[in-house]
């Protein structure tokens, strides 16, 4: 990018949304580019580590990013798009555990989770954390990502006194098929 400012003068008059454009076409062009030399070096037999290494990040990254998951039960490729929404449905859940609204929470639960966890049983756990860390002060951004049938979003939470990750699954459907408060924050 700077190469791409420091080739114009620019001056106040200049179209700033044009360049922003051009710039993000780039990205996505070097992006298009890093996938296809992926797809070739796995077709020619690199590991994901080498290409972990090459990319700066860990193998399980990479292939995250990169791969094409196949699902064991049916040989077909995975649905690796996570739901759309989900970062907000998340903050939804957090924000009615935070205020005490047990019952909104339990009422998204899908049937396994209706099964193992009663709303006086979810209102018993969010009081241990809050009697161990103080109360809840923000949250961060949620990650997420597809996980074979369904998104899990891990959103950095900030309490008083602690740090937790906020790791809550969903079905396609809305459900909830899982959630789980994690001591610390995961990267």
């Amino acid at each position: 990018m700077d190469a791409f400012l420091a080739s114009r003068v620019l001056t106040k008059d200049d179209d700033w949304a044009d360049a922003i454009g051009r710039a993000v076409s780039m990205q996505a062009a070097a992006d298009d580019v890093v996938r296809a030399v992926v797809q070739q070096a796995r077709r020619n037999g690199a590991t994901w580590q080498v290409i972990g290494d090459a990319l700066g990040v860990s193998r399980q990254a990479a292939f995250q990013r990169y791969g094409k998951p196949i699902d064991p039960r049916t040989g077909e490729p995975m649905n690796t798009t996570p739901l759309p929404g989900a970062a907000e449905l998340a903050a939804s859940v957090i924000g009615n555990l935070a205020s005490g609204q047990w019952a909104r929470v339990t009422e998204q639960f899908d049937p396994a989770m209706r099964d193992g966890l009663s709303e006086d049983a979810l209102a018993a756990a969010w009081a241990q954390i809050v009697g161990l860390s103080g109360a809840l002060e923000g949250m961060g951004e949620p990650d997420v990502t597809r996980a074979g049938d369904v998104t899990i979003t891990n959103t950095p939470l900030s309490f008083e006194a602690g740090d937790y990750t906020a790791r809550i699954a969903f079905r396609d459907d809305r459900a909830i098929a899982g959630l789980h408060i994690l001591e610390g924050q995961t990267p």
